[in-house]
């Protein structure tokens, strides 16, 4: 049985892990790998002095990787399955499609809305980001765009098709733990996601209009149409995207039929397996002498992931130690008990929702966490579940996108080459989410009460 932690040993050693962290990503301005193997080490060897075996340890961190297994598993997908749309012509088609449609000044707004839209219509932001958000990133760099800002114009878009969704994992998540009807929850979001998405929108426009582009744009476009060929076969793949998220079907299946079906139409094009294999695990290598393209489409493969994933098996690893061991329940329970206002309520889910993911780097244990502990304390304080279920998808639920060690953040951050912490002060929508949520509580506007509950039923 795995000893129990006090409250003043997990303190200390969670302001810790936080210096090795913030020091070392941000100080140092290192890679988040080596700091967070450190962070590890640091905690296994911290527990120990504390009575904890390096078994129990090892079992804690191996539980947190069994967790992500399957986002892991899926970015080997997403990597491959990017190569083969940029193969297949598929990315080169949307980016030509771009060109042609697109207003330079309006491209900031279209590709925050087009993201929205195609996130709440398949309900998750990575595939989102890896399919439209890859050739957006490739229009906003061409036509002069700061690429940070693209990215978080993007990321913003994707975040809100993802909260918005019913077929979202992490709004499903949020509704379950909080126990609350799934409409009635995405209902409820709006009136935080709603605020965040107009007001991202607004600075979106703002930078558009403002002199975010530079150079010649008619130019550049036009060299840049001259060198796309676009092809039909583009709607197949991006149709199936559909389809298949329309059918409820889960990510990985998903997305294994759209690598298969592309991987049958790049072979019968005339490309050898030898190509095909080089391709899905080396990623798309351009043989065009424009260096813009080249930039552009010289990415995707499932070697493109590996330092994605040895990231996020690190982040999770961490997260396994912290959770698993109750470091993070023996500092958060005592601070629960003091609780004494609806507004101090929802403020203490947002900071645990947001605190968790710099900590665990998981957005799923971040969603949950706030929840399990906080949730008598909503029927306490006369606070509808739907208030909790906001509150942990405001917070918990998209914070990771800011995190370089997260798994979102650095999903993200692998897909659309741009670092977190590059694009993070342009990730409007999750930096507003929570503190919309926050004013929320302070107003009392759009608080779901407990009886409200009670009046409709």
């Amino acid at each position: 049985m795995t000893k129990t932690l006090n409250r003043t040993f997990s303190t200390i050693l969670l302001l810790g892990v936080v210096f090795i962290l913030a020091g070392g990503i941000i100080g140092l301005g290192l890679a988040p790998i080596a700091p967070l193997l450190v962070a590890i080490a640091w905690t296994i060897l911290l527990v120990r002095l504390a009575g904890v075996t390096f078994k129990d340890s090892q079992a804690a961190l191996i539980k947190g990787i069994e967790a992500g297994i399957a986002p892991l598993f899926l970015f080997l997908l997403i990597g491959a399955m990017i190569a083969l749309w940029i193969g297949t012509g598929v990315i080169p088609t949307m980016i030509w499609s771009g060109f042609k449609l697109i207003n330079p000044q309006w491209f900031l707004p279209t590709a925050l809305l087009t993201s929205a839209l195609v996130g709440t219509m398949i309900g998750s932001a990575f595939t989102t980001m890896s399919t439209v958000g890859v050739a957006l990133m490739g229009i906003g760099i061409t036509i002069g765009f700061n690429p940070a800002l693209v990215a978080g114009i993007i990321i913003s878009g994707a975040i809100f098709g993802d909260k918005t969704s019913p077929l979202s994992d992490s709004t499903n998540l949020a509704a379950a733990v909080a126990e609350v009807d799934l409409f009635a929850h995405l209902k409820n979001l709006m009136w935080t996601t709603i605020p965040a998405l107009l007001t991202t929108l607004v600075l979106a426009i703002a930078f558009g209009f403002t002199g975010g582009h530079a150079g010649d744009l008619s130019a550049k476009t036009a060299v840049m149409t001259d060198l796309i060929t676009p092809t039909w076969w583009a709607i197949v793949p991006i149709a199936l995207i559909f389809i298949t998220a329309t059918k409820k079907i889960p990510a990985i299946p998903s997305l294994l039929i759209n690598v298969v079906v592309c991987s049958a139409y790049y072979l019968f094009s005339g490309h050898s397996l030898t190509a095909w294999s080089n391709l899905v695990v080396n990623g798309y290598h351009s043989s065009s002498h424009n260096a813009t393209l080249v930039a552009l489409l010289n990415r995707g493969g499932m070697v493109a992931m590996m330092d994605t994933i040895m990231l996020i098996m690190l982040a999770l690893g961490l997260g396994g130690l912290l959770s698993n061991l109750g470091i993070l329940r023996a500092v958060m329970n005592p601070l629960v008990s003091k609780l004494k206002s609806q507004r101090s309520l929802v403020f203490s889910t947002l900071l645990t929702g947001i605190a968790t993911n710099f900590l665990v780097g998981e957005q799923y244990l971040s969603t949950m966490l706030p929840g399990q502990l906080f949730k008598e304390d909503y029927k306490r304080f006369g606070l509808s579940p739907l208030a909790l279920s906001r509150a942990m998808e405001d917070s918990g639920a998209i914070a990771n996108y800011l995190v370089p060690w997260g798994v979102a953040g650095a999903f993200a951050s692998q897909t659309l080459h741009v670092s977190v912490l590059a694009f993070v002060p342009y990730t409007f929508l999750a930096l507003l989410s929570p503190v919309f949520s926050l004013l929320s509580a302070l107003t009392g506007i759009g608080l779901r009460q407990a009886s409200e509950d009670v009046e409709e039923k």
